[in-house]
């Protein structure tokens, strides 16, 4: 079947129709995936939840202050909702090779065959930077929590509230494995010609900048550590993003007949 529509439609037209078709069946893989994640993070909650939980623990630990930890009495659907969303957050996180794939398979139809092959090291690459960028934010955690409560008075009881730790502690995990994605979304608007090379290059003052105030937002501790665990790669990777960029820019411009680079003014008439 694929070779037959190949041959009635070698420029791999679609119509919109098609389109949605396409990405509902994309979204549907993807979410089947996520759906698996889940169910075994559903299975391994409790080790989940405990690790989840370590850090406060850990504050608790060290002030010698029982009265610092969760607190799950807000509603009685609230454990249930705790761990439906801890299972869903793992589903993300172990399904996000499926997903990814899905995205990129969902652009590839509209893509040249040399776009396809550096769109597959785009997705080679975004998959570990994913992960690492989570298992990054493991380091950097236990700080945040700590410098956080670590404003609470002597003898204060400090209850959190579990729906609200949760959020805090799944999206500070989840922002940094998005951001380690961002120099493979740099690269991939280089290679669509959107964002030179030359440009992210004569930028970097501003990229550094702005990747400090993100990672100083993101982890509000006091020492530069955890600061630095975020702020260290994302600069690492940003540059090395300019640097294929400036490559690919290079590679391009060999290819390129020299006719094109001379002036409309210039150009002799036909």
């Amino acid at each position: 079947m694929a070779l037959l529509r190949r041959k009635n439609n070698p420029e791999a037209r679609m119509s919109l129709g098609e389109h949605f078709k396409e990405f509902r069946n994309r979204a549907t893989v993807a979410f089947i995936a996520i759906l698996i994640g889940g169910i075994i993070g559903w299975l391994r909650y409790d080790d989940i939840w405990q690790w989840l939980q370590e850090p406060i623990n850990s504050v608790a630990r060290e002030r010698n202050n029982p009265d610092v930890k969760l607190n799950m009495g807000g509603a009685i659907t609230d454990p249930f909702s705790i761990k439906f969303k801890v299972a869903l957050w793992v589903g993300i996180i172990a399904s996000s090779p499926v997903w990814l794939w899905e995205i990129w398979a969902f652009l590839a139809p509209g893509l040249t065959r040399k776009e396809k092959r550096t769109g597959l090291g785009f997705l080679a690459a975004a998959v570990p930077l994913f992960l690492v960028g989570c298992w990054a934010s493991t380091f950097a955690l236990p700080n945040a929590v700590k410098f956080l409560l670590g404003v609470t008075p002597e003898g204060v009881a400090n209850f959190q509230d579990g729906q609200t730790y949760l959020t805090f502690v799944t999206k500070f995990i989840l922002a940094f494995g998005f951001a380690f994605l961002v120099p493979v979304f740099l690269v991939a608007l280089n290679a669509a010609h959107v964002f030179p090379g030359r440009i992210m290059l004569k930028g970097w003052r501003i990229a550094v900048m702005a990747i400090g105030v993100f990672a100083a937002a993101m982890s509000p501790s006091p020492d530069v550590w955890s600061m630095l665990v975020l702020m260290g790669p994302m600069i690492a990777l940003y540059f090395a993003a300019c640097g294929i960029s400036l490559f690919m820019d290079k590679r391009r411009d060999s290819g390129r007949p020299e006719w094109l680079d001379v002036p409309d003014d210039e150009r002799s008439p036909l």
